[in-house]
């Protein structure tokens, strides 16, 4: 579901309305792009109706919303689904499980420093309802089939509030003006709440380049921000913007797009998986390694974008079994075509073991070892690699990865 917010420029406080997937706020006034950053998870409310005199009354009951894809891995096979809900974290009576179609019904508030009133604490652990949300995805073991692997991929986890305000002996949702429950129901836990938490609040990192000051380009959801002036890539850390490794596969002048891949180096010890020989001969491929590939370290090459999950398995799949096809990486160059990064290397390691099960030819070689296969990642880059227009797909033609336009375009409303 998509989920907008009205949130103020930091330069000219104009109002600007934005995704909750947006990581670059660019305000149509002034001109001026910030990136956006918070220590944690962003958190909303939904706007009320309580008067000036209510505010500091009013109470906020926590929703966790999850966005993302869930992976399964059984004996039978992978399975996959886009879940998008929003759980309740907090045990109050009238409280809805979900808040359904309210978050793309209404322009969500994100929180700051002067909003007024309390919080109340999430009483469950945030894995909890993501197995929750699971469950009611069907997404399980059935029939009695081993569960060997579960993954989360392309997650978006925030924070959404409900306003609540005390009237009386009553609790009311703000939002409608509807009582919820009597406040002398006995039983009730308490309602005390905390004040905002100073670590919520939003930062603002002006899109200057840190090595040269040149403005950084980049677009509204994405995650890597790029230098024409230096040719470097930049990513939001803790403490500003960090430069991340970043190199290109030069294509053709007719190059009509680059797709960013997350390069990853990995063992599994517990499979002997140490060389990119290993691999091949683990996952059963119809190659016979050669020499050179035994001393080869082994890469996964995971999509630096998101993707609906059967695309996203087949990309990852092509690009690590086919990586001996490609040509040398060169330092980045900055070109106008350049797909923008909307998968963190964070999720992207999430997508290891996925990857390894999707390229085995022989299940059996494989699926029965997952549970005991623990990755141990190493370096990472990103590499952008060329991709030619064939009409209504975009084609890397080293790997052979094959991708629909119109599915590439779905995955930034992911």
């Amino acid at each position: 579901m998509e989920i907008l917010v009205q949130q103020p420029c930091p330069q000219c406080s104009g109002a600007v309305t934005l995704s909750a997937s947006a990581r670059l706020l660019v305000c149509p006034y002034c001109g001026v792009k910030n990136f956006l950053q918070t220590r944690g998870p962003f958190r909303y409310t939904l706007p009320d109706r309580v008067v000036d005199d209510q505010q500091d009354q009013r109470l906020y009951a926590p929703y966790l919303r999850f966005k993302g894809t869930v992976f399964l891995i059984t004996e039978k096979g992978i399975s996959h689904r886009i879940v998008d809900t929003t759980r309740n974290g907090f045990p109050l009576p009238g409280l809805a499980p979900s808040l359904g179609v309210r978050p793309q019904a209404m322009k969500l508030v994100r929180l700051h420093r002067k909003t007024r009133g309390r919080f109340l604490r999430l009483s469950v652990k945030a894995k909890v309802l993501l197995e929750q949300a699971t469950r009611l995805d069907n997404l399980v073991a059935k029939n009695g089939s081993e569960l060997l692997h579960r993954a989360y991929i392309g997650e978006h986890i925030s924070f959404i509030y409900l306003p609540l305000v005390r009237k009386d002996t009553m609790l009311l949702d703000a939002v409608i003006d509807k009582p919820l429950v009597s406040l002398d129901q006995p039983g009730l836990l308490p309602l005390q709440g905390t004040p905002f938490n100073p670590r919520w609040q939003m930062n603002f990192l002006p899109t200057l380049c840190p090595r040269c000051g040149w403005s950084l380009d980049g677009e509204g959801d994405c995650l890597v921000l790029t230098c024409s002036n230096c040719k470097t890539a930049w990513q939001a850390g803790h403490k500003g913007l960090e430069r991340i490794s970043c190199t290109i596969i030069p294509g053709r002048e007719t190059t009509a797009l680059y797709l960013g891949f997350w390069k990853i180096r990995v063992q599994f010890p517990s499979l002997g998986l140490k060389s990119f020989a290993d691999f091949i001969q683990l996952t059963n491929q119809p190659l016979v390694p050669r020499r050179e590939w035994h001393d080869q370290a082994l890469y996964f090459w995971i999509p630096a974008f998101k993707l609906r999950p059967k695309s996203f398995l087949h990309a990852a799949r092509q690009a690590t079994v086919n990586q001996w096809r490609l040509a040398r990486e060169r330092e980045l160059e900055i070109h106008p075509n350049l797909y923008p990064v909307t998968l963190p290397s964070t999720e992207a390691r999430q997508a290891l073991k996925i990857t390894l099960a999707a390229s085995a030819i022989s299940r059996k070689k494989v699926f029965p070892y997952l549970h005991k296969a623990h990755p141990e990642p190493g370096s990472s880059k990103l590499v952008f690699l060329p991709c030619i227009d064939r009409y209504h797909d975009w084609v890397q033609p080293d790997t052979g990865i094959v991708l629909a336009k119109k599915i590439l375009g779905f995955g930034r409303k992911l």
